[in-house]
């Protein structure tokens, strides 16, 4: 957006030439973000980028250094406090301490901005916290002391108490942290239900990748000074950006299916795996994690076995998505079965495998090498341990 540019009405939430940090000392500069109701945007970044900083200077917790927020065309740090409550839940890392306090208590609080000075809810009110509680699934919690449950059960809690304040937006701050893989699955649906059937915007950070690609319209790439990208999942998450942007040292991560690698094993091939069809993919891990640097092939680059053998294997034999191997790559793995200690196949009968890699089992008998299941490499290894 052009600097002095009014927001556009499509969009509900937007940042102009914002500026954010701390004891007016900048930490990140120039932050632009446009994103339309009942969209999702996602920040990313190491720890320590500055994504919980921009999160609390939307929320008007730090002062903005520079630029201007506004929401629905409004500049938000001209609305006051209580207004703004009612538009913005907020769900950030701190972990509060009520005291004598029920988790039904709690998630009550976030009918405050619609209650008097006294803060007493009305029949309409204890109705809408009923009814965020079943949404989250926590009813069975409601006469629990808060301080007494699970850090888990606090965190859906506390998205309870937040969706209670019925808000336009929401902004939350590493919401699945505390969550298991069951809870964290729950707890994004709930907010992309939300998105999408009530047009809850929602603005959060994520250290999960995989999910921020899944659940995101728009993500925003902290590192630095500086926002270093912003855009749709699809224009993120090409290869080889994540690796730059969290500045890996060991390992990969693949863009494609959002999977975290550990580094190959460096050295010879000791081990030459016969693959396919994802039949080799564990076996490969297995090999990394027994420290066994390992060959593979004959592999189409469409295969999906081939992803993960491409940043595991010390050596993968391989041709072009839809290409039929031929002399060359026999070849090719012919030599690097003469130099390996053994070949294990992962593919099932002998029916079910194609004649050239067929062609390679028997070359591999012929010359004396051991032919084994990857049960029967696991096993002989443990006996020899």
């Amino acid at each position: 957006m052009a600097q002095g540019a009014a927001p556009h009405d499509k969009y509900y939430f937007t940042a102009e030439k914002m500026t954010v940090g701390y004891d007016g000392v900048p930490l990140i500069e120039n932050i632009d973000i446009e994103i339309a109701k009942g969209e999702i945007l996602t920040l990313i970044g190491p720890n320590g980028a500055g994504k919980s900083t921009i999160l609390k200077t939307i929320t008007k917790q730090l002062s903005l250094l520079g630029g201007a927020v506004y929401l629905n065309g409004e500049d938000i740090h001209k609305v006051n406090q209580k207004e703004l409550a009612k538009q913005i839940a907020v769900m950030l890392t701190e972990r509060i301490r009520p005291e004598l306090m029920t988790c039904e208590d709690v998630v009550g609080t976030g009918r405050y901005p619609y209650t008097g000075s006294l803060g007493l809810l009305t029949e309409e009110d204890e109705a809408v916290v009923k009814r965020t509680m079943e949404l989250v699934r926590i009813s069975e919690l409601a006469d629990r002391d808060f301080m007494a449950i699970s850090d888990g059960q606090r965190q859906r809690v506390m998205l309870a108490r937040a969706i209670c304040q019925e808000p336009e937006l929401m902004i939350l701050d590493e919401p699945t942290s505390f969550l298991d893989i069951r809870y964290k699955l729950e707890f994004l649906n709930i907010l992309q239900e939300m998105s999408r059937k009530q047009g809850m915007t929602v603005v959060m950070s994520l250290h999960e990748l995989d999910l921020a690609e899944r659940i995101s319209d728009k993500i925003l790439c902290v590192r630095g000074k500086t926002i270093d990208r912003f855009g749709t999942p699809d224009e993120v998450f090409e290869p080889g950006y994540i690796d730059s942007l969290y500045e890996l040292t060991v390992g990969s991560y693949d863009a494609s299916s959002g999977r975290v690698e550990l580094p190959r094993i460096e050295g010879e091939p000791e081990v030459f795996v016969i693959s396919g069809n994802g039949t080799g993919t564990s076996f490969f891990r297995q090999l990394q994690r027994l420290s066994v640097p390992f060959a593979t092939g004959i592999l189409s680059q469409n295969d999906i076995d081939y992803p993960v053998a491409s940043v595991l294997a010390a050596n993968v034999i391989s041709v072009p998505a839809f290409t039929f191997f031929g002399e060359g790559e026999l070849a090719q793995a012919r030599a690097q079965i003469d130099s390996c200690g053994c070949v294990v196949i992962t593919l099932g009968s002998e029916a079910t495998i194609p004649h050239e890699l067929n062609s390679l089992l028997e070359y591999a008998a012929g010359i004396g090498k051991q032919v084994l299941s990857p049960g029967e490499y696991l096993a002989q290894r443990a006996a020899q341990a």
